[in-house]
Formats: C-alpha cells, sequence, structure tokens
C-alpha cells in the first residue's frame, strides 16, 4: 500500500543520493580494489555488496525506503506502495548519487577495473536473460521481506552467481555511475531495459502471490521498501 505518512522529499532524497552513492562506492569499488590488489577475489566483491546492502537499509530504509535502485521504485511503485509523484525525483537523485561515486572512484583509483563498470562476459541475449531474472528474484524478496539482511543476502547470493557473467548489477543505477565515470557504455542499455522488466514481473508476481495484503516480515519497513535493491 502507499506510504501513509511520507517523510519530507528533501529529506526522503538526501538519503537516497547518499544510499546510492555508498552502493556504487562500496559495491565497484570493491571491483575496483580487487583488480589494484587482488586482495578479495570474487566472493569476497559480492560480500560487500550485499553487506553494504544491509547497512544502507538499515540506517536510510525509515527515511526514503531505501530504494538505491531506480527498478526498486518502479517495483514499488507497480505495487502500490510508493507515490507516482516521487519516481522521477528519486530516480534522479539515485543517478546523481552514482555518478558521484563513479567520479570519486576515478579520482582516487583512476582506470583500474574499469571503475567496476557492468559488460555482458557473454552474449548479450544471455546478459539480458540473467539481469531480468536476477532482479526479479532481488526485487521479489525486497517486496516481500523488509529485513535488510534478507535483501543484502540476496544481492551477495546473486553477485556471487552472476557478476562474472554480467557483473550482476540488477540496478540501472549503479551501472550508470561507473559509465558515465569511465565513459564505457557497451550494452549499457540492457542494465536498463533487463532490470526494468524485472521489477515489472516481480510486482505482477508479488501480487498474484498476495493479491490482497503483502507479507510483511516487519511491516513498517516492508511497507518503505528496502533494497539494491543493486547490483548493482
Amino acid at each position: 500500500m502507499p506510504l501513509s505518512s511520507p517523510v519530507p522529499l528533501p529529506r526522503a532524497l538526501a538519503a537516497e543520493g547518499i544510499g546510492t552513492f555508498a552502493l556504487v562506492f562500496f559495491g565497484p569499488g570493491a571491483a575496483v580494489v580487487q583488480a589494484q590488489t587482488g586482495a578479495l577475489g570474487h566472493l569476497g566483491v559480492a560480500l560487500v555488496f550485499g553487506l553494504t546492502v544491509t547497512a544502507v537499509i538499515a540506517a536510510l530504509a525509515p527515511i526514503s525506503g531505501a530504494h538505491i535502485n531506480p527498478a526498486a521504485t518502479v517495483a514499488l511503485t507497480l505495487a502500490g506502495k510508493f507515490p507516482r509523484s516521487r519516481v522521477l525525483p528519486y530516480v534522479l537523485v539515485q543517478l546523481i548519487g552514482a555518478a558521484l561515486a563513479g567520479f570519486v572512484l576515478l579520482a582516487l583509483f583512476g582506470m583500474k577495473g574499469n571503475l567496476g563498470v557492468t559488460v555482458p562476459a557473454g552474449t548479450v541475449l544471455q546478459a539480458f536473460v540473467l539481469e531480468t531474472v536476477l532482479t526479479f528474484f532481488l526485487l521479489l524478496v525486497a517486496l516481500r521481506s523488509g529485513l535488510p539482511w534478507v535483501v543484502g543476502g540476496v544481492v551477495a547470493l546473486e553477485a556471487a552467481m552472476g557478476g562474472p557473467i554480467t557483473g550482476a548489477s540488477m540496478n540501472p543505477a549503479r551501472s550508470f555511475g561507473p559509465s558515465l565515470a569511465s565513459g564505457i557504455w557497451t550494452a549499457h542499455w540492457l542494465y536498463w531495459a533487463a532490470p526494468l522488466l524485472g521489477a515489472a514481473l516481480a510486482a505482477v508476481v508479488n501480487h498474484f502471490l498476495s493479491p490482497g495484503e503483502p507479507v510483511e516480515a516487519q511491516p513498517r519497513r516492508a511497507q518503505e521498501f528496502v533494497l539494491t535493491r543493486e547490483s548493482i
């Protein structure tokens, strides 16, 4: 259901910008550190993504819902849990936060690891299908459970599985920030189209599973939606 008493928009936007900045700084940042030092490993990078999402949700969900992902905002809106009037401001501030993080990484590390930009390792079709499925499961879980560790755990799980193939973005903003800072736009469109399709499918399936009242592990937080809510 829609938020009954939304936080004033400037405060909500500030939280979304900070949360999305954190996601891109620490997530792709971990991939950059891995490229420079080899210290984290693939599973370590996936864990950083998951822990970042968990922390952001725990800290910022009461303020903005901690979408930190345009696909999450779309899924919430389609599920009737987020006011349509806030969609565009949320998406814009998510992109700004992601872009700022991308340029901070560029200033710190140069082009090491291509700033964690997401590009398909296989075919575009394979990447599109995988990103759609990953986003679908991530947002279905996020719609049905507001627990930070649950959503963060799914992010880590999917980053571990899909990262080597697509970067496991599941998040247009996560892909946009590093692409803007690096100038690498290879198949960038699919990192918008696939997550948005996955978001729509998640909203439809969530309604089918609970046409009346959604399952709420933590009622208040589930109403506000917490995400990734990322990758990516």
